[in-house]
């Protein structure tokens, strides 16, 4: 397992991580001790969660409990700043709401600090001052080791950045935002601004919700259960364009003998601002191909190509 540092820190996360969004729903706490089991026998020692995930919470319990006497060997990155009740006082990134949240993710995860803190959403109706002053003490008081963003744009990365700057706080050291190989839009204002300031991109949805694992055919029925099988989000991805691009990139694939899977990991592990690949998991089994799936690295020629058969018309 290679690991890299995050943005201008010392901490070093491993290049694929682990998401956890299914622990708590479609996974038991059974599953995800064995899920977390296998990210340490791969070297995986990047966990990231949210207090959202898991019906709000329970994907940090399960997390917590799972890392009951080897805390020190994970990495765990939580968020804040989106709904867990009803009402103002639930959300947002107000200092009321912060010192409320952590604590209570503190408190599920089992642990006295957070590795990487991240806000989870923009929150238009509090100044970023407050939010960072606060992600400030949260460090200097040992709760909170780094914080990042998550699904901020590149203005509010630059924002945040001077202001941090201004005011003398912690700044953010990593972005995570949404990004493979069927959705580089990040590629226009945010990635130019975390590589100016220095934060790492930690990609989500690297599979691009499954179009990337290479279960879906044209004009063929999805797998059973499979997130795409059905509703509104099959009808926004399985169109004729995402199948053109996945088609020519499983040749490109085919033709270096790796799959599409190990294409859409590599392609990310290969890019410099990238630090960690966060991937699902509900079995072992998965862990071990998500870890296996990045160890290749495209050289320039092959990136050149890629970027051919991916770009926007």
């Amino acid at each position: 397992m290679e690991y890299r540092n995050l943005g201008r820190s010392g901490l070093e996360v491993s290049v694929v991580g682990l998401g956890t969004n299914n622990f708590g729903g479609r996974i038991d706490e059974v599953a995800t001790r064995s899920v977390i089991d296998a990210c340490f026998d791969e070297g995986i020692n990047f966990i990231d969660t949210a207090d959202i995930y898991g019906n709000r919470g329970l994907s940090e319990e399960y997390i917590g409990r799972a890392l009951k006497g080897r805390r020190d060997r994970a990495l765990i990155a939580t968020k804040f700043a989106n709904a867990m009740g009803e009402g103002p006082m639930s959300r947002g990134g107000s200092r009321a709401y912060i010192m409320r949240a952590v604590e209570d993710s503190l408190r599920r995860l089992g642990t006295d600090y957070i590795d990487l803190y991240q806000m989870h959403t923009p929150d238009v109706r509090t100044p970023i001052e407050e939010t960072l002053r606060t992600l400030d003490d949260l460090v200097r008081a040992g709760k909170v080791r780094y914080i990042g963003n998550s699904n901020f744009a590149g203005w509010q990365v630059a924002d945040a950045h001077h202001t941090a700057r201004a005011g003398y706080y912690v700044p953010f050291i990593a972005a995570q935002n949404a990004y493979s190989l069927l959705d580089r839009r990040i590629e226009g204002e945010l990635v130019p601004a975390i590589e100016a300031f220095g934060l790492s991109l930690i990609p989500f949805s690297p599979l691009a919700s499954g179009l990337l694992t290479g279960k879906y055919r044209r004009g063929e029925p999805g797998p059973a259960g499979a997130r795409l099988s059905s509703g509104g989000m099959a009808q926004r991805m399985l169109t004729d364009r995402n199948f053109d691009v996945v088609e020519e990139l499983q040749r490109f694939a085919d033709e270096r003998g790796h799959t599409l899977l190990e294409l859409a990991f590599s392609w990310l592990a290969s890019l410099p601002y990238v630090a960690s690949v966060i991937a699902g998991a509900t079995s072992p089994e998965q862990v071990a191909a998500n870890a296996a799936a990045a160890s290749w690295r495209l050289d320039a020629d092959e990136l050149a190509e890629v970027d051919r058969i991916t770009a926007r018309r």
